[in-house]
């Protein structure tokens, strides 16, 4: 067997196994958490939780950051993230399902959700549906584009596309979405439309958890920039 076929098996194990699926699934939400917060999202022990979170630093999966007497876990990098959230679209092929069920009462996660840094859920889709009707961006094969009518939109949110493009990481790019089955945007652009929306209140984040809820202030505006989303 060729060795990259060895190291393919050892990777899907060590995210496979049980504590450290929760573990990189808390982590989603794109905070830090230490592993006494892990350990109780995991619903594990403190000492297992070490040996789990040791091997996924080994890995490379992780990083850890210390401040004062605390030790902080994130990803490595995006696109640890970026292959984690990935995973979930095989969520209703393993059921046997050939999408999820989604009642009248959208839950909150699969509403408008964090996908790490960036903007997921049916809100995401909507809101990346509403940017290629208006044609701030447009699909090209299997990527997006930034149109200029779209670096002009974003440019008066106060978003340089310019300094963003310089980032050592993926600018644009579509991310499938597990509970829409559909596109969203990510990348660096995707990562500063959603600091922006939090950081001037269009969206707010929940305690615990991933959901993100739209204020009367964001359904407002989003429907100004884009009528309406849900249609």
């Amino acid at each position: 067997m060729h060795a990259l076929d060895n190291e393919f098996r050892e990777t899907a194990a060590l995210v496979a196994e049980p504590v450290r699926a929760t573990i990189l699934w808390t982590l989603l939400d794109g905070r830090a958490y230490t592993a006494t917060e892990l350990s109780i999202a995991a619903e594990s022990s403190p000492s297992n939780i070490s040996m789990h979170l040791s091997k996924l630093l080994k890995a490379g999966l992780l990083k850890v950051q210390t401040q004062g007497r605390h030790r902080y876990y994130a990803f490595s990098k995006t696109e640890v993230a970026h292959a984690i959230e990935s995973l979930a679209a095989l969520i209703p092929m393993i059921s046997g399902k050939k999408k999820l069920v989604v009642t009248d009462e959208v839950p909150g996660i699969q509403q408008c959700r964090t996908c790490y840094d960036h903007l997921a859920g049916k809100t995401g889709v909507a809101i990346t549906d509403g940017m290629l009707r208006k044609k701030f961006i447009q699909q090209a094969g299997n990527s997006f584009e930034l149109t200029t009518k779209g670096t002009k939109w974003f440019a008066g949110l106060d978003i340089d596309v310019k300094k963003l493009k310089e980032q050592r990481r993926s600018f644009l790019r579509p991310c499938l979405d597990w509970s829409e089955r559909r596109y969203h945007i990510a990348g660096s652009l995707a990562a500063a439309l959603l600091d922006k929306l939090l950081a001037d209140d269009w969206m707010r984040k929940t305690k615990h958890s991933r959901a993100l809820i739209i204020t009367g202030k964001g359904e407002k505006l989003l429907q100004e920039a884009f009528g309406s989303l849900y249609e």
